[in-house]
């Protein structure tokens, strides 16, 4: 959600935006009905004081009660308060579908093949062998079983096994103590979620189609049913962020630097047909992730937003896979971004990179939405700004580990920074 004397002052700055990210708004359509909406108020205050002015009228000099005026100015001011509820009702849906303005240094164009190389790392592995993809390599060692687990989970399902299990777990923990050593604070994020969470995040109304409700919510103590929807997250991003909702924070608490290792639920049916088989587009997967929350000053923000960055590639080195960063178009970067980077770990048998990471700079558009403000040194309250960041997503990084560390023999190193993780130097065919 942005402000909306910004939105008044500057209404074909923002329809560009939605233009170039691929939101279909009319702002003047938007601007009609806040017209309406401070028509409304106006009329409405205006009977709120004269009902005033009667009510102390009537305290002074109770004979000079006009029944037939007050019942008259009753029925006109329930008329316009109801009036004024359905206008705001609908002003605020418009609101929520309104996207952040873009850096200006952002690319603009309709999609992916939009975005901007920034830099690169690492060399591109050179075989001398045939090479395998992760699904045939997840086989021959009998650490990926996609059989079953389209059995048992249906379509996109998986078992990760044997020495496969122990390195999706030693990648998530190893990326989750490297967020601690940098000063993140760990939390165990719930899972379920009210809808509340994800419009505040800006995950509803843009990407509802892609996340999971719960179709039996439960009951409360009480035994009645919970009649408010839950969800599963795709991520803990807002889970950790409406942790701070409705909350005053303090300029002495900011930044604040939180990080959490989920499960993560997603549909995928925004991506219907993509990446059909193994496990670069799945259902379920475990995902660390960072979240920073910071004063509402645009140069601290991107300042952290490339501190986030930095720990992301710092652990991509350590494994020693090979990345590139993009900078994201304004058709790939989401209705909230202001600025957005996504890191793509090289994967040999897609000859290509494949994205792993992606970096996001909110300014105070998730803050507004989630009513998340901290009062500065004078004593003014402002909205915070909100960041967050890929740490890792597994299995998908099993993908690039399995695929450029395979050898010859059909065995597969594991990088030399997880090995105390499963005290063994690589995975070997069973004989």
């Amino acid at each position: 959600m942005i402000d909306l004397n910004f939105l008044r002052n500057n209404p074909q700055l923002i329809q560009k935006a939605a233009l170039d990210k691929n939101i279909d708004i009319n702002i003047n359509h938007i601007l009609e009905i806040d017209k309406k909406y401070k028509e409304l108020s106006i009329s409405v205050q205006k009977l709120r004081e004269e009902r005033n002015v009667l009510t102390e009228k009537i305290k002074r000099d109770p004979k000079q009660f006009d029944r037939k005026g007050a019942q008259s100015l009753k029925q006109k001011l329930e008329k316009e308060e109801k009036a004024l509820s359905a206008v705001w009702e609908e002003l605020k849906i418009e609101l929520l579908k309104i996207p952040n303005v873009p850096a200006v240094n952002t690319p603009i164009g309709p999609n992916s093949k939009f975005d901007k190389e920034i830099r690169r790392w690492g060399k591109i592995p050179k075989f001398d062998f045939p090479i395998k993809n992760h699904i045939e390599i997840g086989k021959n060692l009998d650490i990926l079983d996609f059989v079953a687990g389209a059995k048992v989970s249906g379509f996109r399902g998986y078992y990760l096994k044997n020495e496969g299990a122990l390195l999706h777990w030693a990648v998530l923990n190893f990326a989750f103590a490297k967020m601690i050593s940098h000063g993140f604070t760990p939390m165990v994020p719930p899972t379920l979620i009210h809808e509340f969470v994800l419009v505040g995040s800006g995950h509803f109304p843009f990407g509802k189609r892609d996340i999971y409700q719960i179709a039996n919510p439960g009951k409360l103590e009480s035994g009645e049913e919970i009649k408010n929807p839950i969800y599963l997250g795709g991520t803990s991003e807002p889970a950790l962020l409406a942790y701070f909702a409705d909350k005053i924070l303090t300029e002495k608490e900011l930044p604040i630097k939180i990080c959490a290792l989920t499960q993560c639920y997603r549909s995928e049916v925004g991506d219907y047909g993509k990446d059909v088989k193994g496990l670069y587009r799945i259902h379920e997967f475990t995902k660390v992730e960072q979240v920073v929350i910071c004063r509402n000053d645009l140069k601290e923000s991107e300042k952290l937003h490339q501190e986030m960055q930095s720990i992301s590639e710092e652990i991509l080195q350590e494994l020693d896979l090979s990345y590139h960063v993009v900078q994201n178009s304004t058709g790939d970067m989401g209705a909230g971004k202001y600025k957005m980077f996504d890191i793509e770990t090289w994967m040999p048998a897609r000859n290509n990179y494949g994205e792993t990471h992606s970096n996001s700079n909110l300014t105070d558009w998730q803050a507004r939405r989630l009513n998340m403000k901290f009062k500065d040194r004078k004593g003014i309250v402002n909205y915070c700004y909100t960041l967050n960041n890929t740490v890792i997503a597994s299995p998908r990084i099993l993908i690039a580990i399995l695929e450029n560390y395979q050898k010859a023999d059909g065995s597969v190193l594991i990088p030399k920074i997880l090995q105390k993780y499963l005290n063994i130097e690589k995975i070997t065919p069973s004989k």
